[in-house]
């Protein structure tokens, strides 16, 4: 087949599943790499790639625990647990507009912005629209770039690395991201947050233990059973957490049906059959070798191409699907370690925090009534400085 044709058909594949993406995520997963496997593969090897998919024991339970994460945040909402941490909140304005956005940040749900945006507003009247917009993108994405069951918790295992190793080596990278915010963001904020006299700590405490339940779980089973399938600890720990959102949040079996409506938990199990499904017909066909043949540099493709898709996919986990079969080709597999993924993870998730189509951008300026030239004014040197450093790591450690 000609070289040329493999080019067009690859991008083909890749222009649909942006496009259908932006309204169906695990569709445009499906129909991208089944798009890519057509051009490149025959039927047998594309249905051979979808049997070892659909049938892969890992990537099915990992589906599932997907799939019950959204939940825990539906009932955390539902039950109005989320509100009584908030009204508990004790902090300076600065550490408020951090940790309120950061904090909503690591539950993944529809329209997530809009949740966090009403509590930065608490922050006061004295802050512009544009300063409003930036604050609420910029920390609501802050801690869940370590957080272990958000995006990462996907893309490590892409990588084939350990979840709670290649944490670590995003704590810098989070660091950076509050220090930054802090210099460009937060300047001019002084002051406490106006909260009510009578402090109740079980309702501060409880949604934030009903959270790390989860990872601590995880982390505890993986620990006593290194032996045994990661995903099956996984499930329980996402379980325990969901488990302990309802016995808290007073919530019956049967209520749980109206948040499994809102939250679409298939939603997510079908993104990951997607994401590997489109991983697996990649590594499977032409166009891999043709990739390898490229003269690009490592620190090119981990930062710049990492962040150009995150960019305009606005999202973190397709590009990062495309971005890593595409390192793997031209540099191998093994060349892949716990650096270089937080490298590439960062600068995918720098891309995908501004992108236009991000829903969190446009909801958030929609809420304060800002626009995209604004935000842009404000984020430009904290998203330049982050890419300038780890461009920086990349070229000398890498």
């Amino acid at each position: 087949m000609p070289t040329m044709f493999i080019w067009l058909g690859f991008f083909f594949s890749l222009a649909m599943m942006i496009l259908i993406a932006r309204k169906n995520l695990w569709l445009g997963f499906i129909i991208g790499a089944l798009i890519l496997g057509f051009i490149n593969l025959k039927p047998v090897f594309i249905f051979q790639q979808i049997k070892g998919t659909i049938l892969d024991p890992a990537i099915l339970l990992l589906g599932i625990a997907v799939g019950i994460i959204p939940l825990i945040g539906g009932v955390l909402e539902e039950s109005g647990l989320m509100v009584g941490l908030f009204k508990n909140l004790r902090l300076k304005r600065k550490l408020f507009l951090i940790f309120g956005p950061a904090f909503l940040g690591m539950l993944p749900m529809p329209g997530g912005a809009l949740l966090s945006a009403p509590l930065v507003l608490r922050a006061g009247g004295d802050i512009s629209d544009k300063q409003y917009v930036a604050i609420n993108v910029w920390f609501r994405h802050a801690l869940i770039l370590i957080y272990p069951l958000g995006a990462l918790l996907v893309t490590s295992k892409m990588a084939g690395l350990y979840l709670y190793r290649t944490l670590m080596y995003l704590i810098p990278g989070f660091i950076l991201m509050i220090l930054l915010g802090w210099i460009f963001l937060l300047k001019g904020i002084a002051g406490n947050l106006p909260s009510q006299k009578h402090l109740d700590y079980k309702a501060l405490f409880t949604p934030i233990l009903i959270i790390i339940a989860a990872p601590l779980t995880h982390l505890l089973l993986m620990t006593l059973f290194p032996n045994i399938l990661t995903e099956i600890p996984l499930i329980i720990g996402v379980s325990v957490s969901l488990v302990l959102a309802m016995l808290f949040g007073k919530m019956k079996p049967f209520d749980l049906i109206a948040v499994i409506k809102k939250m679409k938990p298939l939603k997510y199990f079908l993104i990951i059959i997607g994401m590997f499904l489109f991983l697996n017909i990649f590594k499977a066909s032409n166009i891999s070798a043709i990739i390898a043949e490229i003269a690009i540099s490592k620190s090119f493709t981990i930062v710049v191409i990492a962040a150009f898709l995150g960019f305009v996919t606005g999202r973190v986990q397709m590009p990062f699907a495309i971005a890593l079969p595409i390192f793997y080709s031209r540099f191998g597999a093994d060349s892949m370690s716990y650096l270089l993924f937080a490298v590439m993870f960062f600068s995918t998730y720098m891309g995908y925090i501004v992108s236009p189509i991000h829903p969190c951008v446009s909801v958030s300026i929609e809420f304060f009534g800002s626009n995209l030239k604004g935000f842009y004014k404000k984020l430009f040197w904290p998203v330049s400085i982050s890419l300038a450093i780890v461009y920086i790591i990349a070229v000398i450690f890498i």
